[in-house]
């Protein structure tokens, strides 16, 4: 796929080392989310690996824990003491096998709140992580910030048709204050073909206005487009309203909180929206189009804008994960979930037939969107 990086301005070492910074530190948090709290759960573990395939270095730590960097570095594990596999899939006949007497710090024979513990860890320790580096961000440089006023309307525009005027302030949409431009935008890009009830002050008089965003596609401002809804309205240019806000520890750190759960809400609305037929999937991006806007980020926007997306990027994974699909940790916390309300665990020959099902699915999404990164992202370029 690389032949259609021919004649942009990223070259393969660059995506390489910034696809590597980008994912072995969000990789190596899940993974040690999970490690940590099955430690503190009493929980053997065999293996920890940045990455799948042939061990690259290794060591074994006092524990017994073997801890690898593998060949293939999209992803990483943690193996505990009798799983068939990376995947946590129980090898059940040699569990089986297994004499009562030899069975504690086993993960399969763990208490089912130990288990679930040492599974969710992973997303939460993703989660973690964006926070800090939002927070972190946020302390050190500040924001800046575009204070909510229309400078000025698109003609013919769904915003020129509700009524919207230059200089209006918008203060509310669907009942959400707008404390920023950009929360105007994270609203209305996710709102195509909804009616959206907007709130401004208009020379001191609070109006309401009803607008119905359309799609439009849109410069990513990385050489590629998205498509998103778009009320018609700018807010940029000489005479926008631009201030600097600094923030404190806490409120830079209670200000990453809001923006990781945006994250997350904006994701999700978004994955229910194509579920309903309301938004297209060709916007989900897979490996390949990470790698590559890894790298424009790197080159455009250095070493902070690589972090942000670090940051966007670990909330998503840890998103992803939580997905009731099996062999993500979504799959297992579903099983759980089973076995919490039957009172049992779901009959093994069961669990084998989901976790191939689960496998087969992810690698339809793993082609799917490796598709839209070719024909979308690298095509396109």
């Amino acid at each position: 796929m690389f032949e259609y990086l021919a004649g942009l301005p990223t070259s393969i070492p660059l995506i390489a080392v910034s696809t590597l910074l980008v994912f072995t530190p969000i990789v190596f948090i899940h993974e040690l989310g999970h490690f940590l709290v099955a430690r503190w759960c009493g929980i053997k573990v065999d293996t920890f690996s940045i990455g799948f395939g042939k061990e690259l270095w290794g060591f074994n730590d006092r524990n017994g824990t073997h801890w690898q960097v593998s060949a293939i570095p999209l992803g990483g594990y943690v193996k505990f003491t009798g799983d068939e596999n990376s995947a946590s899939v129980p090898d059940q006949e040699t569990l089986d096998s297994i004499p009562e007497a030899d069975r504690q710090g086993l993960f399969y024979f763990s208490a089912l709140w130990k288990r679930s513990a040492v599974v969710v860890a992973g997303p939460i320790a993703n989660f973690i992580l964006a926070i800090a580096i939002i927070a972190s961000v946020l302390y050190a440089n500040g924001r800046y910030e575009l204070t909510p006023r229309i400078l000025s309307v698109v003609e013919n525009s769904a915003a020129e048709r509700a009524g919207l005027l230059a200089d209006d302030l918008i203060l509310e949409i669907n009942g959400r204050i707008m404390e920023t431009f950009t929360d105007i935008r994270r609203v209305v890009s996710l709102a195509t073909g909804d009616e959206l009830n907007i709130v401004v002050d208009r020379n001191g008089e609070r109006l309401t206005f009803l607008a119905v965003p359309e799609r439009e596609e849109m410069p990513d401002g990385l050489g590629g487009t998205q498509r998103i809804g778009m009320l018609g309205i700018k807010s940029g240019g000489e005479g926008a309203e631009v201030v600097l806000r600094q923030f404190g520890p806490a409120e830079a750190l209670r200000e990453a909180v809001e923006e990781t759960g945006a994250i997350i809400e904006g994701t999700l609305r978004y994955i229910g929206r194509i579920i309903t037929g309301r938004e297209n999937a060709d916007q989900l991006s897979g490996p390949a189009g990470i790698a590559k806007l890894s790298a424009d980020v790197a080159e455009t926007g250095g070493g902070l804008s690589l972090l942000q997306l670090a940051a966007i990027l670990s909330v998503s994974i840890g998103l992803l994960n939580l997905f009731p699909i099996p062999m993500l940790d979504g799959g297992h916390l579903m099983f759980y979930a089973y076995e919490a309300i039957a009172r049992r665990p779901l009959a093994a020959k069961k669990q084998e037939i989901a976790f191939r099902f689960g496998f087969a699915l992810i690698i339809m999404l793993f082609l799917f969107v490796t598709y839209n990164d070719i024909t979308i992202r690298f095509m396109s370029s």
